[in-house]
């Protein structure tokens, strides 16, 4: 049984009361560019996509964007720094804080219509503080449309990328979609989920019958796997990598492209691997052209304090997975930036 509580307006509506200023969409349609020629290969730059587990609260984010707009002016000519602006947040077990969307407050219970408003602003307010526009993880398709004119990059989660309606979406998105291997690990599954998002589709949208072109900027990222008894297998090594190039090529893919993200189960959650494991990589880039031609860059948990509290008592720590601190990342960052 459902309990009708409050309507929420239609993404056109709620774009009305919170629009993106007009002065902004340059930023934005530049930024888009600077992405993309990185996964079409027209760039050599690498993407990486780091910030926070999740946005629980403006504050700390917004002080945490600035702070990488400010890297990026040193490394812009070697990375495309992407702030994780992550809204939603996927419970294994269905409970906890649901994030920002759901809850602008995770003290206090779910306002969804304010949750909303709450991400428009920050956002933009992010856009003018650093000059960076965000990514964000489509963990509900339907919901999309309340921020696509603000982010320049969307990631489908390992529990959503084997969703019908995941992979629909993302054929329609005007955009890099990076698409998570399934928990399981398997290459097949996520390459059938990018062919999906690459292939024009019909299907039913928020009371309507849509059609979509393909997106042909759907790729992969690497975020390890969990087998049966829990284990986490990671998959950013160099023979796993070169398997999926090859599965990338027998399927004929457009714009072939990995993303490593180097925390979850390829990390074990102990966020600081992720330094090791971003060494690794950019190693592998060095040693193997074929291998550096198809990884385009890093996916990066981190905030101002490193690690994680149950809850939001110290700022700038996370209060779901833990993060690198501030100091450990901008020296990540800076040592990728060198070995690019």
């Amino acid at each position: 049984m459902f309990e009708r509580q409050i309507k929420i307006p239609e993404p056109e509506e709620i774009k009305q009361m919170a629009p993106m200023p007009a002065g902004l969409k340059k930023i934005k349609d530049e930024r888009d560019t600077l992405i993309t020629e990185v996964i079409t290969g027209d760039s050599d730059k690498l993407v990486v996509i780091v910030g926070p587990c999740s946005a629980h609260e403006p504050a700390p984010v917004l002080e945490y964007v600035e702070r990488l707009g400010k890297l990026n002016e040193k490394v812009k000519d070697k990375l495309v720094l992407v702030p994780r602006i992550y809204t939603n947040k996927p419970r294994t077990k269905g409970v906890g804080y649901k994030g920002m969307f759901s809850q602008p407050d995770p003290t206090k219970a779910e306002d969804i219509l304010k949750g909303i408003l709450t991400i428009r602003k920050l956002n933009v307010q992010a856009i003018e503080a650093s000059g960076l526009t965000a990514a964000d993880e489509m963990l509900y398709p339907a919901n999309y449309g309340y921020v696509d004119d603000l982010l320049s990059y969307v990631a489908v989660g390992a529990r959503s990328c084997e969703n019908q309606l995941h992979r629909l979406v993302s054929s329609g998105i005007d955009g890099p979609v990076g698409i998570k291997n399934p928990m399981s690990g398997s290459i097949l599954v996520m390459l059938n989920s990018i062919y999906a998002a690459q292939s024009g589709q019909v299907f039913k949208l928020n009371g309507w019958q849509v059609k979509t072109f393909g997106n042909p900027l759907a790729h992969a990222i690497l975020r390890g796997a969990v087998d049966g008894y829990g284990n986490d297998i990671p998959n950013f090594h160099y023979e796993f990598v070169m398997q999926v190039a090859e599965g990338y090529a027998k399927s004929e893919l457009k714009n072939p492209a990995i993303i490593i993200d180097a925390n979850h189960s390829n990390s074990g959650k102990k966020f600081k691997q992720q330094i090791r494991i971003c060494e690794e990589v950019m190693q592998n880039r060095i040693y193997d052209k074929d291998f550096k031609k198809i990884v385009k860059g890093f996916m990066i948990e981190s905030f101002l304090e490193e690690g994680n509290q149950k809850e939001d008592i110290i700022y700038g720590k996370s209060i779901t997975d833990p993060c690198l601190g501030w100091d450990d990342t901008e020296r990540l960052i800076l040592d990728i930036a060198d070995k690019v």
